[in-house]
């Protein structure tokens, strides 16, 4: 396996911009030496670093950005994390542009001391004597109200040193705002059982706590005691706050650990390696691997590879881990238990033999439950390494894979230029065609098109509105004497992919053609009689099914706003008391005619707040709207049928006419 280090580093930052995701995180630039000269947090870290090279900047921002060589992100879980992370990075290297965090303040935490009988408090210190600390909290006026409220409910102890029995409860005995065990008051396992109520919710266990606090406010407010109601609605926005600010970079845990999560696809894999040391994040590096060894052995692979004398393992790590892919593949039960004790034993020996030492390997599929907060580094961590393998396939480009599809399907060529299409419509209501093209496996959106179909309206046809959009697109190419497309993509099986290749023979067309079914994920070719099944790893199954969803994507969305205007039927506007707005919220709320009239009408009265009576009456026009529909349909059919001979020249007539009808050009 060939591994190799990566910082993400551009040699043009603004590429950087440009590449980066747009996920929260922190972002670090280095000078060209390397060093760290300035690290930021942003809720998108794509906008974030586009606004750099952007637009007319200060005196110092411009310093900056003459000054960065190489730029690298890391993604975290959302803003609150990415100010922790921010912070800590700052204080560790303190970069020669950052400002702000520098001075060696910190953001505040909760303690509840290691004593007793403990006390709660706001502090900026941590000290090392068992306390319990949690947070930090970036609004400290946020961790002030709440600490109100557990003042009110869970009245400790206040006092540093606990006064005589002798002496008496102190004053806030008297107010109610403590306990008073100093002087015998309460019991030890009553206070205990206080603190713990303290724990959960410092922990985020606050469900019945904000049900009782709403009914609260709710109540004051009625009571018109407004003053009242606020003060709760406050202490409530303190507690989902706090409730939600459980950090995956800070936590005070001392022990030192190590995150190992990857992201693979085919040959290719990014692992990331995040380390907690101190109770916080101290980094986050990623490697790139190549390997056609299964994920288990690549995985085993790289962590000997990674730990080395000058790099020991720390004391616990925490490991990504998945049953074997060729088990899976083959239709073999996976057994992840199985897999992860033999894993996990190897590398116990190995790591004995090589440090004297034994790590605590903790592997999602043993550690069952995982505790949620190991869980979000992990994700946090896998994150990291799927937004590097995007970027890897991107700069490796679409050519190995497109190469692959020629050779799997036998083209003619490279397919560099792909076209697809999709029909989407609602009941024969609206049918529209969508187009979209591919060069180099990339979208190319200023050729996308729409097509409105006009031989299947009122009928459900997919065959003749393959047959019609094809006609209309490439007799038009063909006319004005633009290129064809290498190959095109039906979204469908057999019958539309014959559907298609009948109209490109009658227009002499050279261009391959295939189909893909979505249950399965099939290829069909035209006049097949078996699917073709690509491995669901193969990288050219990977760009027919990109070309599959975009053009699924742009269909039914032309095709939703098209409706939208237009969702009610006659059939539900001809009720009593139903007009355009009411007809379209029916319409929404079930999504077809036929929906509609399978509904129970009590049902419908409830989910479009109608009466019951009109509510059946309803139902009634639905169900005799599909009847009439089926009648017509009948109708058609029969026509159909006396035509005989002449169907396919009627048919060919229809399309010819729609031939003329104009081409949408997209939106976009």
């Amino acid at each position: 396996m060939n591994q190799q280090g990566v910082s993400e580093s551009y040699k043009d930052p603004k590429a950087a911009a440009q590449e980066a995701p747009r996920e929260p995180g922190v972002y670090i630039m280095r000078d060209g030496d390397g060093r760290i000269i300035y690290v930021g947090k942003a809720k998108s870290l794509k906008d974030r670093l586009r606004s750099y090279f952007s637009g007319v900047k200060d005196i110092k921002t411009a310093t900056l950005i003459q000054h960065i060589r190489f730029i690298e992100t890391i993604i975290v879980a959302n803003e609150y994390e990415a100010l922790l992370l921010e912070n800590t990075l700052i204080k560790q290297h303190s970069p020669k542009y950052n400002i702000d965090l520098k001075d060696g303040k910190t953001y505040p935490v909760i303690r509840i001391t290691a004593e007793n009988f403990p006390r709660v408090f706001r502090t900026r210190r941590i000290v090392e004597d068992k306390s319990r600390y949690y947070g930090p909290f970036a609004n400290v006026q946020g961790v002030d109200t709440l600490l109100k409220l557990v003042e009110k409910l869970f009245p400790l102890r206040k006092c540093k040193t606990m006064r005589e029995k002798s002496v008496g409860p102190c004053m806030y005995y008297h107010i109610g705002r403590c306990m008073a065990p100093c002087s015998g008051k309460v019991s030890a396992d009553d206070y205990r059982r206080h603190v713990e109520r303290v724990q959960k919710l410092l922990s985020g266990e606050t469900e019945s706590l904000l049900i009782d606090l709403t009914a609260q406010m709710h109540e004051a407010a009625k009571a018109l005691q407004f003053e009242w109601a606020a003060r709760l609605r406050n202490t409530i926005k303190a507690v989902e706050d706090i409730a939600g600010s459980d950090s995956s970079v800070v936590d005070f845990d001392p022990e030192s650990r190590d995150y190992i999560a990857w992201a693979a696809e085919g040959i290719f894999a990014t692992y990331t390696v995040f380390s907690m040391r101190g109770g916080k994040m101290t980094g986050r590096e990623l490697f790139r691997t190549c390997s056609a060894a299964e994920e288990r052995d690549s995985l085993e692979l790289f962590i000997t590879s990674y730990y080395e004398p000058g790099r020991p393992p720390p004391a616990k790590i925490y490991l990504q881990f998945e049953a074997q892919r060729a088990k899976k593949e083959s239709g073999e039960k996976p057994d992840p238990q199985t897999d992860a004790l033999v894993f996990r034993s190897s590398l116990s020996g190995w790591f004995r033999g090589q440090f004297g030492c034994e790590p605590e390997l903790v592997i999602t599929h043993m550690a069952a439950p995982l505790v949620k907060h190991h869980t979000a580094i992990l994700a946090m961590a896998r994150q990291n390494a799927l937004e590097d393998l995007r970027r890897r396939l991107k700069e490796r480009g679409t050519g190995p894979a497109l190469d692959e599809l020629a050779r799997l399907l036998n083209l003619r060529s490279r397919p560099e230029r792909i076209e697809g299409f999709d029909i989407a419509q609602l009941d024969g209501k609206h049918p529209v065609a969508s187009l979209i093209s591919f060069r180099n496996g990339i979208p190319d959106r200023k050729n996308y098109r729409y097509f409105k179909l006009r031989s299947v309206v009122g009928v459900v046809d997919d065959f003749a509105a393959m047959r019609e959009v094809v006609r209309r697109r490439y007799s038009r190419l063909i006319r004005e004497g633009k290129e064809l497309p290498d190959l095109i993509l039906i979204d469908g099986g057999i019958g539309q992919v014959n559907a298609a290749k009948g109209v490109m023979d009658e227009l002499g067309m050279d261009s391959d053609v295939v189909g893909l079914a979505k249950r399965e994920e099939e290829l069909w070719l035209p006049q097949a009689k078996e699917p073709l099944v690509l491995p669901r790893s193969s990288e050219a199954l990977k760009v027919l099914q990109f070309v599959r969803d975009e053009t699924h994507r742009f269909a039914t969305g032309f095709n939703q706003r098209l409706r939208s205007g237009d969702l009610f039927f006659p059939a539900l506007e001809s009720v009593e008391g139903i007009g355009p707005k009411r007809a379209a919220t029916i319409m929404k709320a079930y999504g077809s005619i036929a929906a509609i009239a399978a509904a129970d009408p009590a049902e419908i009265a409830v989910r479009c707040r109608i009466s019951a009576d009109t509510a059946g009456t309803v139902r009634a026009a639905a169900k005799l709207a599909l009847e009439d529909r089926a009648a017509e349909q009948r109708r058609l059919n029969a026509d159909r049928g006396r035509r005989g001979a002449h169907s396919k020249a009627g048919e060919l007539a229809a399309e010819a006419a729609a031939e003329e009808a104009p081409e949408y050009s997209a939106l976009e």
